[in-house]
């Protein structure tokens, strides 16, 4: 609430700025052409002192030419104004969104160890006890690693092991992690298309792609989940095309859903937790190997279509590829 009253403030104070400007140079054209206008009716009867020149239009274009830079300067100001004020608030939001995500597991875990702490629990309730603790523990360091390797990407100090994949192989054993890691059932996804071609990539950076891709498909899925990935390879690029039947994304938002801090409100499902850096990281990811992503869908239609595409490595363009690596290594099949 803060953050808007602010950002309406700065707005009103630009408003009222330009309207002074533009108040000013009114009554300077104003100025100048009565004066001009009384000049040409009654300049043979004054004093020739008085008579209109063109040095008497200096000082206006001077003033004309400074009035508009400075109401350029006013109009960059605020521009960059805003734009902090905006980042101000997406960082505001991360915050109290990070601070849920870590209270929830936190929470849980607590309540687990009260439990086992306090009462007398039957050996197999503890077993089912400890394994949600030791989840919410991975969901805990998750979240951690991530923000610590946003982080690191930012400074260019993130390390992908790059190595060299069949990516048919390695893409489709991967995806069948995640799928399995947020417990997508096999009849709800399908994995289509054969790509025998080679990729340099960092497996576990690759992993991060398809986890972020299915968690928000899983989110923000209303009907019962459907998943189908299609993969294919042509002399220059690997592609991966990842389509859910998910709520839409307006194509004003296509953009913005890859940018820092960025979440999507959707009021038919309100409670959908995030921070807001999944879909930055991967598009990080993906830009460390080379690669792009796009999205295709629309708001209030079912579905969306990440489309990444990869450079295939080739050993003829190794120099391409020289700056991935860090030393000679074997082509490696995916497991």
């Amino acid at each position: 609430m803060r953050g808007k009253q602010s950002l309406f403030y700065h707005i009103l104070i630009f408003v009222i700025a330009q309207l002074v400007w533009l108040s000013l140079l009114g009554l300077w054209i104003y100025w100048y052409v009565s004066n001009y206008i009384i000049f040409e009716k009654v300049g043979d009867q004054v004093s020739p002192q008085l008579v209109y020149d063109v040095q008497n239009a200096i000082p206006f274009i001077l003033g004309l030419i400074l009035l508009v830079g400075l109401s350029f300067i006013t109009a960059l100001i605020f521009r960059h104004l805003n734009v902090q004020l905006r980042i101000t608030q997406l960082y505001d939001n991360f915050i109290s969104n990070v601070t849920h995500e870590l209270k929830s597991p936190l929470s849980s875990i607590q309540l687990y160890l009260e439990t086992l702490r306090q009462r007398n629990v039957p050996a197999e309730k503890q077993k089912e006890f400890i394994s949600m603790i030791v989840k919410d523990t991975d969901r805990l360091q998750s979240l951690i690693n991530s923000i610590l390797e946003i982080s690191a990407q930012e400074k260019n100090k993130q390390m992908h092991d790059y190595q060299i994949y069949r990516s048919g192989d390695i893409v489709k054993g991967l995806l069948e992690e995640s799928f399995e890691k947020f417990r997508v059932k096999k009849e709800s996804y399908s994995i289509n298309g054969d790509a025998p071609c080679e990729i340099l990539a960092g497996k576990d950076s690759l992993k991060i792609i398809f986890d972020n891709l299915i968690d928000n498909a899983v989110k923000y899925s209303i009907a019962n989940l459907i998943v189908e990935v299609n993969l294919s390879c042509n002399a220059n690029k690997f592609t991966v095309e990842f389509s859910d039947n998910g709520i839409g994304i307006s194509a004003k938002e296509h953009k913005k859903i890859f940018n820092k801090f960025y979440r999507i409100y959707n009021r038919d499902i309100p409670n959908v937790k995030g921070t807001g850096l999944g879909l930055y990281r991967v598009k990080e990811i993906v830009k460390a190997h080379g690669g792009n992503i796009s999205v295709t869908s629309d708001s209030g239609k079912i579905g969306t279509i990440f489309k990444i595409e990869m450079p295939v490595y080739h050993h003829s363009k190794k120099r391409f590829f020289k700056g991935f690596l860090n030393k000679k290594q074997e082509i490696t099949n995916g497991r």
